[in-house]
């Protein structure tokens, strides 16, 4: 039983209907979960108003209930609290309820469009090499240490993060490194949450399905660092026009930058790009790095200054950061005996897209061609898909627009809406080919020797979601079962892969 006076700090009550009791069971904000004893927190969500299911979380047992408007027919057998944002209140009834875990360890926050994935799973593992026990919270997967948990969101809902977090913290974890999407602060999912420091990559477009304009977009990014208390650390990429912007209003002690092209409290240089990684200048050491690209070289950089930011010794960090390999789906090659190359990449926006065709285009060598297998998820944000096209068109020799997650739109609606983006000049090299599984072997048959095949948009996930079903597919396994020509995944690339027969 937990004390209901200490589960409502933090939270501005309206006004209250009914006695409340002492103390209260658990929390719920899925009415069905609910039992006797319980407090329910009625969420207004994208999919469905947690406040229709009141009088089902009463009749099940609900004690309490936190709502923003109370229902018409009030019940003898509850309290029931009115809040102005239910949402942020179940952040605070969760941290509540959990003791506060995210005060208990560092937890450093990672948003922005590109880049969450990569910096929190490296983050990961070089703190691990430090000699920490570390949680890491990602789209990929969540650790508690070197336990692996399934991830479902990017980032989780309130009771479930702050569940995660209190068991890293019984775990012994002192460090934890999370992904903070923009959907999550919208919907108030990191409320009640203690940061000791959050880094900010970049911005570009995505995800306007759910914030309607890039102006919301950027300002759902921005409300984190606005969120932040005095004693965190801000760590923004000066490099990106919109960087800046996430300081304006923070309140956090210590404010940083770092940057590639300008002035900067974190500078690097890039001395050699090659497919076999990078070799990079930072604070006038010079250090080999295994990932590849300079949209990695930010990534790296940016691991770097947090490292720093958290105390760790500068020439420790880059000593083991060097020796760090890449993140699953993030520019994962396979790699051909006879010298061919896929890559697979999870670049789902243009910007991302962009990035990892302009490094295989600026980096092939001559005569290689660069064949482009790319599709757009479904009832996702529409106005990307020509763009992409474009993107796909501009850097490659031969583009096939494909399947990712159709979801519940037509897949071909969604290539033709790609197809929109392509010029005149450029529809010879272009095709559509729907089933996904086709479209990786039409760009296996395709490829002549050192060739270099991108499938793009879905990295490491493991499924592909047909009208509402998730079917196993996993764009690596299936690269590599149509290019016979191509012998084995690079060893560099298979940290965290559960699949024991690749």
């Amino acid at each position: 039983m937990t004390n209901l006076k200490q589960l409502l700090h933090h939270i501005e009550v309206i006004q209250t209907r009914g006695n409340a009791p002492e103390s209260i069971e658990n929390i719920h904000f899925d009415s069905r979960k609910v039992q006797a004893n319980d407090l329910f927190v009625a969420v207004k969500g994208t999919q469905a108003d947690g406040h229709q299911y009141i009088g089902q979380a009463v009749a099940l047992g609900a004690k309490v209930v936190v709502c923003e408007t109370f229902p018409k027919n009030l019940s003898d057998s509850a309290t029931y609290i009115q809040v102005a944002n239910s949402a942020k209140a179940l952040g605070w009834l969760a941290s509540n309820y959990y003791d506060h875990p995210s005060k208990k360890l560092k937890l450093v926050g990672i948003t922005g469009t590109n880049g969450k994935t990569t910096t929190v799973t490296l983050l990961h593992q070089l703190f691990r090499k430090f000699g920490y026990r570390v949680g890491l919270l990602s789209t990929i997967q969540n650790y508690i240490d070197d336990t692996a948990l399934p991830a479902r969101l990017t980032t989780p809902d309130p009771l479930e993060l702050n569940r995660l977090i209190a068991e890293m913290v019984k775990a012994g974890c002192t460090h934890c490194f999370m992904e903070v999407s923009s959907h999550a602060v919208v919907q108030e999912r990191i409320a009640g949450l203690h940061f000791t420091g959050a880094a900010f990559t970049n911005i570009s477009h995505d995800h306007l399905d759910f914030h309607e304009t890039f102006a919301n977009y950027i300002n759902a990014k921005k409300q984190f660092f606005d969120q932040l208390p005095p004693t965190a650390f801000a760590l923004i990429n000066a490099d990106d026009k919109r960087g800046m912007v996430m300081l304006q209003n923070t309140v956090a002690k210590t404010q940083r930058t770092f940057a590639l092209k300008q002035f900067a409290d974190f500078k690097a240089r890039v001395v050699e790009s090659s497919l076999q990684g990078l070799f990079m200048e930072i604070d006038d050491v010079e250090v080999w790095f295994q990932m590849i690209g300079y949209f990695n070289a930010y990534n790296l950089l940016g691991i770097y200054a947090i490292a720093v930011l958290l105390g760790e010794d500068t020439t420790e960090t880059l000593t083991l950061l060097s020796g760090l390999q890449s993140v699953p789906g993030r520019f994962e090659k396979i790699i051909g005996e006879s010298g061919a190359t896929g890559v697979v990449d999870y670049s789902h926006t243009p910007d991302a897209l962009e990035n990892v065709l302009q490094t295989i285009f600026e980096l092939r060598q001559s005569g290689q061609k660069i064949i482009t297998v790319v599709g757009c998820g479904g009832n996702r944000d529409a106005s990307k898909r020509p763009i992409m096209a474009q993107i796909a068109c501009q850097y490659s020799d031969v583009v096939i627009f494909t399947s990712d997650n159709p979801r519940n739109e037509p897949p071909m609606q969604i290539l033709e809406d790609m197809q929109e983006g392509v010029s005149i000049d450029d529809e010879p090299k272009t095709s559509l080919i729907a089933s996904r599984k086709d479209a990786i072997r039409k760009a296996c048959e395709l490829a002549q020797k050192q060739d270099i095949i991108l499938v793009a948009g879905k990295g490491h996930e493991t499924y592909q979601e047909i009208a509402g079903v998730r079917h196993p597919f996993d764009d690596r396994l299936v690269l590599k079962a149509f290019c016979s020509k191509i012998a084995h995944i690079s060893s560099s690339c298979c940290y965290y892969l559960n699949y024991p027969y690749l």
